[in-house]
């Protein structure tokens, strides 16, 4: 090849290498985001209610919460206490062995599956015209085709606008007139795309992932049956983005639960 045509085709490449690179979109560091807490650039939005005992229960339990002051400072030199409480009361995650035997307990499920990108469909329009609205797969597509595929490790928030009920326990639960709740879930058909997609965990700022008037929570026994657990009564969703944000999930280490109460943060580093 004569030299003229050689340094021709090499500086073609080279202007086609640098165009490539030049256009090809700028993935954030991984590390911006934890970076960016210190600095304030990055917002960390707590989505746990704080415990006590005038929190939304599952109906039927009599007792939920009890604390115990066991020492002061004034008599003691320290202050203390103990406290007991139910495994699914306020903010708290359901571990797989909740409702299917022989699955994971909270000690069990892996730390890694803690931590990942927060998926966040909202569904407060329709929420709000049907109380016992269920999470159609429709919402799952218009949200991949707007932020590209659900990926694996993510973690998914039903976005449903009860949090505006919030600690109104009649409201919260929405019970008729024969005892029945009613509140927004997930559906079955939803659930099963959704762990397609290999997602670590599922949640909702509700009581529970199915919807209040279901009887025998098919999406509890398909989701905690897959070892994947759920996040239940978070608090306020209205601050986290669609896409973009990463979640840590951080439940209380105890062994042999079925579930136990949570502390939750989504990390926002956008603008």
């Amino acid at each position: 090849m004569p030299n003229l045509q050689r340094h021709t085709l090499l500086i073609s490449c080279a202007f086609a290498f640098c165009l490539v690179s030049c256009t090809r979109p700028t993935l954030p560091q991984k590390t911006d985001t934890l970076e960016g807490i210190a600095s304030g650039k990055t917002r960390v939005i707590d989505l746990s209610y704080a415990i006590n005992d005038k929190l939304v229960a599952w109906p039927g339990d009599p007792k939920v919460f009890e604390a115990k002051v066991n020492g002061t400072v004034e008599k003691d030199g320290y202050f203390t206490r103990s406290f007991w409480m139910l495994e699914h009361y306020g903010t708290h995650l359901d571990a797989p062995a909740h409702f299917p035997p022989g699955k994971s307990t909270v000690e069990q499920i892996a730390p890694e599956k803690f931590f990942g990108p927060a998926v966040v469909l909202d569904i407060r329009a329709d929420a709000e015209k049907n109380a016992d609205y269920q999470l159609s797969p429709a919402v799952i597509d218009a949200w991949e085709k707007k932020h590209g595929r659900i990926p694996a490790g993510a973690i998914v928030i039903l976005r449903t606008g009860w949090t505006s009920r919030w600690p109104d326990v009649q409201r919260y639960r929405n019970t008729d007139t024969k005892g029945e709740m009613h509140f927004p879930g997930f559906s079955v058909d939803a659930a099963k795309i959704l762990l397609d997609r290999k997602i670590s965990g599922l949640g909702c700022d509700t009581l529970s992932i199915d919807p209040g008037n279901s009887k025998d929570f098919p999406v509890h026994h398909l989701v905690l049956g897959a070892d994947v657990y759920q996040l239940e009564n978070l608090r306020d969703l209205t601050n986290v983005p669609e896409a973009g944000a990463f979640l840590v999930v951080a439940p209380i280490k105890l062994e042999g639960g079925s579930g136990g109460a949570v502390r939750v943060f989504a990390l926002d580093s956008h603008p």
